[in-house]
């Protein structure tokens, strides 16, 4: 199970329609390192400007890894954490998470970040397994 969900948040989703803020509660509380790790980089580009924050170190174990998979790879968790914190994200090789702004200033960089040529050139023997 991804997230865990409280009553009161399925009772939301049964009746219809689920407030997005207690959506991403649910995620900040259910997936707190993929939480920080994106807070963290949001907080870097605010703070350094540029096109682009990324990490590149890999989570401390597979909970962790697991943490950043589910909330990337879910349409839903990735949409919500980008409409909260106002960023477009994307991903690499299981543990690089880069966060980029809105704008256009940063267009070339996440086309880049996001194409084939660039997830070849993120690759390493040590990440195979990732």
């Amino acid at each position: 199970m991804s997230l865990d969900v409280s009553p009161a948040l399925l009772e939301q989703a049964e009746r219809g329609e689920v407030d997005e803020a207690d959506f991403v509660d649910c995620v900040r509380t259910s997936l707190p390192f993929a939480w920080q790790m994106i807070s963290s980089l949001v907080a870097q580009l605010k703070v350094d400007g540029g096109e682009f924050a990324d990490n590149t170190t890999p989570p401390p174990d597979e909970q962790a890894r697991g943490q950043l998979l589910r909330a990337l790879a879910s349409d839903a968790i990735r949409g919500a954490l980008e409409r909260h914190f106002g960023v477009r994200l994307a991903f690499q090789n299981c543990h690089r998470v880069a966060v980029f702004p809105l704008d256009a200033s940063a267009d070339d960089r996440l086309e880049k970040f996001t194409s084939v040529r660039g997830q070849l050139l993120n690759q390493s023997p040590e990440l195979r397994d990732c």
